[in-house]
């Protein structure tokens, strides 16, 4: 039989977690849904950990409500919640499109947004959603809590910058939607493989009767981080997005993306040929909201 852990603990505040993390005799990890990580250890990819320390019945971290100017999505939230939220179909639609596509239901009522996205994934559905959202995190640890944009969270695949035993996720803050501003999410997955993304992309956009305002585009995996594709965006920045324009920008956007082919899940050359069709998926879908948002 494989063993988890030596010790598991429900936590119900955040300074509960944070003291549990930091107090451990041996190596401590904070549990959020954990279908990456319990799944991990029953692999033997991630070694046995003695503390897990259970996050999912912190208030704050279940929190969905609206926090000034931002939407504050709880680190702690399960993606059935978010998908059924209307205040994430009004405000990140790209991150309902994501949590509708990221697994089956009964993985998506334990699956919680926070793991997705500390998992530090590439192509992880729920980050290049975010980050096309321009997300903000809000990292706690014992001598107290920073707000940093999502990039920030990132070193490699698989690899965040949140100190393993001492930093918590708390939950995301994401701008309101304005009436002019819309989002969307589209992605690829292989039928015959596992359920992740071949690749995925994230898109806001602002519009201005026949022009594009401001705009942001992410793709997934483009590097070994989570990346927006800064040249693409600058292309159709301010520009009525002709034909001709978006070829520029598709263009832009293969220089910029640093795909590689993927025994288990597609060939650099069909990433290339996929970011076409997901770009023009993914830019009809928020043109088209944007101007129903407008007209009501």
């Amino acid at each position: 039989m494989k063993f988890f852990c030596e010790e598991y603990i429900l936590t119900h505040t955040v300074e509960e977690a944070l003291d549990i993390l930091s107090s451990s005799p041996g190596s401590a990890r904070v549990l959020s849904g954990g279908t990456d990580l319990l799944l991990e250890i029953q692999q033997g990819i991630h070694p046995t950990v003695r503390t897990l320390v259970d996050v999912t019945e912190i208030d704050e971290m279940c929190a969905l409500e609206i926090s000034g100017e931002d939407l504050f999505i709880g680190a702690s939230l399960t993606l059935t919640k978010l998908r059924n939220s209307a205040l994430i179909q009004q405000h990140a639609q790209a991150l309902a499109d994501a949590t509708i596509l990221m697994a089956n239901p009964q993985v998506c009522n334990v699956a919680t947004i926070g793991g997705n996205v500390a998992h530090a994934l590439p192509a992880a559905d729920g980050t290049i959603a975010l980050l096309a959202l321009d997300a903000q995190v809000e990292v706690a640890n014992l001598d107290g809590r920073r707000r940093l944009p999502l990039q920030a969270l990132f070193k490699g695949p698989g690899i965040s910058t949140l100190e393993a035993g001492r930093d918590l996720l708390v939950g995301f803050y994401v701008p309101l939607c304005g009436v002019r501003q819309a989002s969307a999410f589209a992605r690829r997955v292989n039928p015959q493989g596992i359920a992740l993304a071949m690749l995925n992309m994230g898109m806001w956009l602002e519009r201005e009767d026949e022009y594009i305002g401001n705009i942001r585009i992410t793709v997934g995996p483009s590097g070994p981080v989570p990346l927006r594709m800064l040249t693409a965006e600058n292309i159709l920045q301010n520009q009525i997005p002709s034909p001709a324009r978006r070829a520029r920008a598709l263009d832009a956007l293969l220089s910029e993306a640093h795909f590689r082919s993927s025994a288990h899940r597609a060939t650099a050359e069909y990433r290339r040929y996929l970011a076409e069709i997901l770009l023009e998926e993914a830019f009809s879908t928020a043109w088209a909201r944007a101007m129903e948002k407008q007209q009501t």
